[in-house]
Protein backbone atom coordinates (compact mmCIF):
# COMPACT_ATOMS: atom_id res chain seq x y z
CA UNK A 1 0.00 0.00 0.00
CA UNK A 2 1.24 3.44 -0.68
CA UNK A 3 0.27 7.01 1.24
CA UNK A 4 1.17 9.83 -0.34
CA UNK A 5 1.66 13.39 1.76
CA UNK A 6 1.09 16.22 -0.92
CA UNK A 7 2.93 18.89 1.11
CA UNK A 8 4.31 18.33 4.20
CA UNK A 9 5.99 21.08 5.75
CA UNK A 10 8.26 19.30 8.02
CA UNK A 11 9.72 17.31 5.30
CA UNK A 12 12.01 19.87 4.13
CA UNK A 13 15.35 19.53 5.01
CA UNK A 14 18.29 22.15 5.41
CA UNK A 15 18.24 22.90 1.98
CA UNK A 16 14.82 23.21 1.66
CA UNK A 17 14.35 19.83 -0.50
CA UNK A 18 11.83 17.13 0.99
CA UNK A 19 13.27 14.30 2.39
CA UNK A 20 12.57 11.03 2.98
CA UNK A 21 15.19 10.59 5.72
CA UNK A 22 13.05 13.00 8.23
CA UNK A 23 10.38 10.71 8.26
CA UNK A 24 10.95 8.90 11.38
CA UNK A 25 7.93 9.01 12.91
CA UNK A 26 5.99 8.37 9.84
CA UNK A 27 8.19 5.02 9.13
CA UNK A 28 7.80 3.93 12.96
CA UNK A 29 3.57 3.68 12.42
CA UNK A 30 3.41 2.69 8.63
CA UNK A 31 6.26 -0.58 9.41
CA UNK A 32 7.31 -2.01 6.28
CA UNK A 33 4.28 -2.89 4.84
CA UNK A 34 3.38 0.89 3.27
CA UNK A 35 5.39 2.86 1.08
CA UNK A 36 5.56 6.47 2.04
CA UNK A 37 5.69 9.28 -0.54
CA UNK A 38 6.40 13.20 -0.23
CA UNK A 39 4.63 15.75 -2.71
CA UNK A 40 5.75 16.77 -6.27
CA UNK A 41 8.16 19.52 -5.13
CA UNK A 42 9.33 22.49 -7.72
CA UNK A 43 10.82 24.94 -5.58
CA UNK A 44 7.28 24.73 -3.46
CA UNK A 45 4.89 21.64 -3.40
CA UNK A 46 2.94 21.41 -6.68
CA UNK A 47 -0.71 20.83 -5.52
CA UNK A 48 -2.57 21.15 -8.88
CA UNK A 49 -2.53 19.78 -12.42
CA UNK A 50 -1.98 16.80 -14.98
CA UNK A 51 1.52 16.55 -12.85
CA UNK A 52 0.44 16.27 -9.41
CA UNK A 53 -2.67 14.18 -10.34
CA UNK A 54 -0.48 11.21 -12.00
CA UNK A 55 1.82 11.60 -9.01
CA UNK A 56 -0.73 10.58 -6.15
CA UNK A 57 -2.68 8.08 -8.68
CA UNK A 58 -3.63 5.32 -7.02
CA UNK A 59 -2.53 6.09 -3.44
CA UNK A 60 -4.30 3.72 -1.18
CA UNK A 61 -4.37 7.31 1.96
CA UNK A 62 -3.33 10.83 1.06
CA UNK A 63 -2.41 13.44 3.81
CA UNK A 64 -2.55 17.05 2.59
CA UNK A 65 -1.55 19.78 4.68
CA UNK A 66 -2.80 23.31 2.07
CA UNK A 67 -3.59 21.09 -0.59
CA UNK A 68 -7.44 21.72 -1.63
CA UNK A 69 -9.14 17.63 -2.47
CA UNK A 70 -11.24 18.62 -5.41
CA UNK A 71 -13.15 15.97 -7.17
CA UNK A 72 -10.21 16.11 -10.48
CA UNK A 73 -7.92 14.58 -7.45
CA UNK A 74 -10.13 12.04 -6.57
CA UNK A 75 -10.52 11.45 -9.97
CA UNK A 76 -6.76 10.49 -10.01
CA UNK A 77 -6.59 9.13 -7.14
CA UNK A 78 -8.59 6.44 -8.30
CA UNK A 79 -11.09 4.19 -6.19
CA UNK A 80 -8.54 2.41 -3.99
CA UNK A 81 -8.09 5.42 -1.61
CA UNK A 82 -9.46 4.56 2.04
CA UNK A 83 -8.73 7.68 3.56
CA UNK A 84 -7.37 11.36 3.98
CA UNK A 85 -6.30 13.01 6.61
CA UNK A 86 -5.84 16.96 7.02
CA UNK A 87 -2.47 17.36 8.89
CA UNK A 88 -3.80 20.33 10.84
CA UNK A 89 -7.27 21.77 12.78
CA UNK A 90 -9.29 22.90 9.97
CA UNK A 91 -10.96 21.13 7.73
CA UNK A 92 -12.45 23.71 5.35
CA UNK A 93 -9.90 22.01 2.09
CA UNK A 94 -10.95 18.27 2.91
CA UNK A 95 -14.67 19.18 0.73
CA UNK A 96 -16.29 16.68 3.65
CA UNK A 97 -19.58 16.02 1.43
CA UNK A 98 -17.37 15.65 -1.50
CA UNK A 99 -15.66 12.73 0.70
CA UNK A 100 -18.59 11.48 1.86
CA UNK A 101 -20.24 11.39 -1.76
CA UNK A 102 -17.28 9.42 -2.56
CA UNK A 103 -16.85 6.96 0.21
CA UNK A 104 -13.90 8.30 1.46
CA UNK A 105 -13.00 8.33 5.09
CA UNK A 106 -11.42 11.36 6.17
CA UNK A 107 -9.93 13.23 9.92
CA UNK A 108 -8.19 15.86 11.04
CA UNK A 109 -6.51 16.21 14.09
CA UNK A 110 -8.47 19.09 15.63
CA UNK A 111 -6.72 19.81 19.38
CA UNK A 112 -3.14 19.05 18.96
CA UNK A 113 -1.87 22.76 18.95
CA UNK A 114 -4.51 24.45 21.45
CA UNK A 115 -2.03 25.89 24.05
CA UNK A 116 0.68 27.05 20.88
CA UNK A 117 -2.66 29.19 19.16
CA UNK A 118 -4.00 30.70 22.20
CA UNK A 119 -0.31 31.63 22.80
CA UNK A 120 0.46 33.22 19.84
CA UNK A 121 -2.61 34.59 19.60
CA UNK A 122 -1.94 36.80 23.07
CA UNK A 123 1.87 37.26 21.41
CA UNK A 124 0.11 39.00 18.40
CA UNK A 125 -2.58 40.88 20.48
CA UNK A 126 0.37 42.21 23.22
CA UNK A 127 2.47 43.27 20.40
CA UNK A 128 -0.09 45.60 19.08
CA UNK A 129 -1.30 46.84 22.79
CA UNK A 130 2.51 47.45 23.85
CA UNK A 131 3.58 48.54 20.06
CA UNK A 132 6.25 46.44 20.42
CA UNK A 133 7.11 45.60 16.70
CA UNK A 134 7.31 49.44 15.54
CA UNK A 135 9.57 50.19 18.76
CA UNK A 136 12.11 47.17 17.75
CA UNK A 137 12.41 47.88 14.37
CA UNK A 138 12.85 52.23 15.15
CA UNK A 139 15.43 51.53 17.91
CA UNK A 140 17.19 49.13 15.76
CA UNK A 141 17.73 51.62 13.33
CA UNK A 142 19.21 54.46 15.62
CA UNK A 143 15.51 56.01 16.18
CA UNK A 144 15.19 55.87 20.15
CA UNK A 145 11.43 57.51 21.10
CA UNK A 146 9.66 55.86 23.51
CA UNK A 147 6.20 58.05 22.43
CA UNK A 148 6.62 55.86 18.84
CA UNK A 149 3.78 54.63 17.49
CA UNK A 150 1.30 56.31 20.17
CA UNK A 151 1.34 55.47 24.01
CA UNK A 152 0.01 51.80 25.21
CA UNK A 153 -3.68 52.00 27.10
CA UNK A 154 -3.87 49.94 30.03
CA UNK A 155 -5.21 46.65 29.34
CA UNK A 156 -6.69 45.74 33.02
CA UNK A 157 -8.75 48.14 32.71
CA UNK A 158 -10.34 46.90 29.09
CA UNK A 159 -12.50 44.13 27.20
CA UNK A 160 -11.33 41.43 25.15
CA UNK A 161 -13.44 39.72 22.78
CA UNK A 162 -13.34 36.36 21.23
CA UNK A 163 -15.00 34.97 17.79
CA UNK A 164 -15.47 31.42 18.13
CA UNK A 165 -15.48 29.73 21.58
CA UNK A 166 -14.22 26.20 20.58
CA UNK A 167 -11.41 24.76 21.81
CA UNK A 168 -8.94 26.94 20.98
CA UNK A 169 -11.18 30.20 21.68
CA UNK A 170 -11.57 28.68 25.46
CA UNK A 171 -7.96 27.95 26.01
CA UNK A 172 -7.35 31.41 24.74
CA UNK A 173 -10.40 33.10 26.91
CA UNK A 174 -8.50 31.80 29.83
CA UNK A 175 -4.93 33.53 28.83
CA UNK A 176 -6.61 36.92 28.17
CA UNK A 177 -8.32 37.28 31.74
CA UNK A 178 -4.53 37.84 33.03
CA UNK A 179 -4.20 40.69 31.24
CA UNK A 180 -7.99 42.66 30.56
CA UNK A 181 -10.59 43.01 33.12
CA UNK A 182 -13.48 41.23 31.08
CA UNK A 183 -13.80 38.56 28.29
CA UNK A 184 -16.74 38.46 26.04
CA UNK A 185 -17.48 36.22 23.22
CA UNK A 186 -19.56 34.75 20.22
CA UNK A 187 -20.19 31.86 18.65
CA UNK A 188 -24.38 30.68 17.87
CA UNK A 189 -23.39 27.44 18.41
CA UNK A 190 -21.96 27.81 22.50
CA UNK A 191 -24.45 28.23 25.09
CA UNK A 192 -24.07 31.37 27.59
CA UNK A 193 -23.80 28.70 30.00
CA UNK A 194 -20.64 27.22 29.49
CA UNK A 195 -19.56 30.48 28.88
CA UNK A 196 -20.04 31.60 32.17
CA UNK A 197 -18.28 28.55 33.52
CA UNK A 198 -15.19 29.80 31.63
CA UNK A 199 -16.01 33.53 33.16
CA UNK A 200 -16.84 34.82 29.98
CA UNK A 201 -20.31 36.78 29.14
CA UNK A 202 -21.98 35.69 25.70
CA UNK A 203 -22.24 38.45 22.80
CA UNK A 204 -25.58 37.85 21.50
CA UNK A 205 -24.16 38.73 17.89
CA UNK A 206 -20.98 39.97 16.66
CA UNK A 207 -22.33 43.57 16.38
CA UNK A 208 -22.92 43.15 20.12
CA UNK A 209 -19.28 41.91 20.76
CA UNK A 210 -17.08 44.40 18.45
CA UNK A 211 -19.17 47.37 20.12
CA UNK A 212 -18.19 46.29 23.43
CA UNK A 213 -14.69 44.84 23.12
CA UNK A 214 -11.60 46.79 22.84
CA UNK A 215 -9.78 43.94 21.46
CA UNK A 216 -11.10 41.38 18.86
CA UNK A 217 -9.47 37.91 18.69
CA UNK A 218 -10.76 35.25 16.07
CA UNK A 219 -11.00 31.50 16.36
CA UNK A 220 -13.58 30.42 14.09
CA UNK A 221 -13.84 27.31 12.22
CA UNK A 222 -13.99 28.93 7.92
CA UNK A 223 -17.23 27.48 6.84
CA UNK A 224 -19.57 28.60 3.88
CA UNK A 225 -21.52 30.37 6.42
CA UNK A 226 -18.14 32.34 7.60
CA UNK A 227 -16.43 33.20 4.95
CA UNK A 228 -15.31 37.00 5.10
CA UNK A 229 -17.67 36.56 8.57
CA UNK A 230 -15.40 39.96 9.53
CA UNK A 231 -16.33 42.38 6.63
CA UNK A 232 -17.04 45.86 6.52
CA UNK A 233 -20.77 46.09 7.88
CA UNK A 234 -18.73 43.98 11.10
CA UNK A 235 -15.74 46.20 11.60
CA UNK A 236 -18.67 49.32 11.31
CA UNK A 237 -19.75 48.45 14.62
CA UNK A 238 -16.06 48.05 16.03
CA UNK A 239 -15.17 50.45 18.82
CA UNK A 240 -12.71 53.39 17.91
CA UNK A 241 -8.55 52.38 18.16
CA UNK A 242 -10.17 48.68 18.43
CA UNK A 243 -7.36 45.92 18.29
CA UNK A 244 -8.15 42.98 15.62
CA UNK A 245 -6.22 39.77 15.54
CA UNK A 246 -7.05 36.19 13.19
CA UNK A 247 -4.93 33.40 14.55
CA UNK A 248 -8.03 30.79 12.80
CA UNK A 249 -8.30 31.01 8.42
CA UNK A 250 -7.58 34.27 6.74
CA UNK A 251 -11.04 34.33 5.16
CA UNK A 252 -12.84 34.82 7.85
CA UNK A 253 -11.76 38.46 7.40
CA UNK A 254 -11.85 40.71 4.61
CA UNK A 255 -8.49 42.56 3.75
CA UNK A 256 -9.75 45.68 2.04
CA UNK A 257 -12.12 46.38 4.70
CA UNK A 258 -9.84 45.89 7.04
CA UNK A 259 -7.22 48.07 5.10
CA UNK A 260 -10.02 50.68 5.10
CA UNK A 261 -10.77 50.75 9.05
CA UNK A 262 -6.91 51.40 9.62
CA UNK A 263 -7.07 54.08 7.11
CA UNK A 264 -10.07 55.58 8.70
CA UNK A 265 -8.94 55.11 11.81
CA UNK A 266 -11.83 52.88 12.85
CA UNK A 267 -9.19 50.50 13.65
CA UNK A 268 -6.26 51.05 16.23
CA UNK A 269 -4.27 47.72 14.92
CA UNK A 270 -4.24 44.49 13.02
CA UNK A 271 -2.74 41.37 13.46
CA UNK A 272 -2.59 38.23 11.06
CA UNK A 273 -1.36 34.88 11.37
CA UNK A 274 -3.58 33.85 8.05
CA UNK A 275 -4.20 35.29 4.95
CA UNK A 276 -5.82 34.00 1.69
CA UNK A 277 -3.42 33.71 -0.50
CA UNK A 278 -1.17 32.25 2.21
CA UNK A 279 1.79 34.73 1.42
CA UNK A 280 -0.20 37.88 1.67
CA UNK A 281 2.85 38.95 -0.16
CA UNK A 282 1.14 37.39 -3.70
CA UNK A 283 -2.35 39.86 -2.90
CA UNK A 284 -1.98 43.21 -4.00
CA UNK A 285 -4.61 44.49 -0.96
CA UNK A 286 -2.35 42.36 1.78
CA UNK A 287 0.56 44.11 0.73
CA UNK A 288 -0.30 47.38 1.48
CA UNK A 289 -1.46 45.83 4.92
CA UNK A 290 2.16 44.73 5.11
CA UNK A 291 3.32 48.29 5.23
CA UNK A 292 1.58 49.56 7.89
CA UNK A 293 3.50 50.02 11.09
CA UNK A 294 -0.37 49.18 12.97
CA UNK A 295 -0.05 45.69 11.30
CA UNK A 296 1.69 42.63 12.67
CA UNK A 297 2.09 39.59 11.29
CA UNK A 298 3.64 35.71 11.05
CA UNK A 299 3.80 33.17 8.57
CA UNK A 300 0.83 31.08 9.21
CA UNK A 301 2.75 29.33 12.39
CA UNK A 302 0.70 29.67 15.06
CA UNK A 303 0.03 25.93 15.76
CA UNK A 304 4.44 25.76 15.51
CA UNK A 305 6.11 23.75 18.87
CA UNK A 306 8.28 20.92 18.29
CA UNK A 307 6.14 19.28 20.60
CA UNK A 308 2.86 19.77 18.50
CA UNK A 309 4.19 18.90 15.07
CA UNK A 310 5.71 15.62 16.74
CA UNK A 311 2.23 15.02 18.05
CA UNK A 312 0.47 16.05 14.90
CA UNK A 313 2.59 13.89 12.79
CA UNK A 314 2.72 10.73 14.76
CA UNK A 315 -1.46 11.16 15.60
CA UNK A 316 -1.69 11.22 11.64
CA UNK A 317 0.28 8.49 10.54
CA UNK A 318 -1.31 6.15 13.13
CA UNK A 319 -4.70 7.24 12.18
CA UNK A 320 -4.11 6.34 8.36
CA UNK A 321 -2.57 3.33 9.70
CA UNK A 322 -5.33 2.19 11.39
CA UNK A 323 -7.76 2.39 8.41
CA UNK A 324 -5.57 0.37 6.07
CA UNK A 325 -4.97 -2.17 8.98
CA UNK A 326 -9.10 -2.12 8.68
CA UNK A 327 -10.32 0.12 11.64
CA UNK A 328 -11.82 3.46 11.71
CA UNK A 329 -10.90 7.13 11.74
CA UNK A 330 -9.65 8.51 15.04
CA UNK A 331 -12.64 9.18 16.52
CA UNK A 332 -11.61 12.50 18.26
CA UNK A 333 -10.85 14.13 14.44
CA UNK A 334 -13.35 12.04 12.07
CA UNK A 335 -14.85 14.35 9.40
CA UNK A 336 -16.26 11.50 7.05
Amino acid sequence: MRVVYTDPAWALNERGQPDLALADIERAAFGEGIELRLGLFDGRYILRGTDFHEHVRGADALVVYRCQVTRELLDALGPGCRVIARSGVGIDNLNAPLLAEAGIMSFNVPDYCVDEVSTHTLALLLALERRVCTQDRLVKTRQWNIHAGGVPRRVGTRTAGIVGFGRIGRATARKLQAFYQRVIAYDPYVSADLMAGYGVTAAMDLAELFGAADAVVIHAALTPESDRLVDAAALAAARPDAFLVNTARGRLVDPAAVLAALEAGRLGGFASDVFTPEDPNDDPTARKLLTRDDVVVSAHRAFLSVESERSSRRRIAEGVAGVLAGGPPPAEGRVT
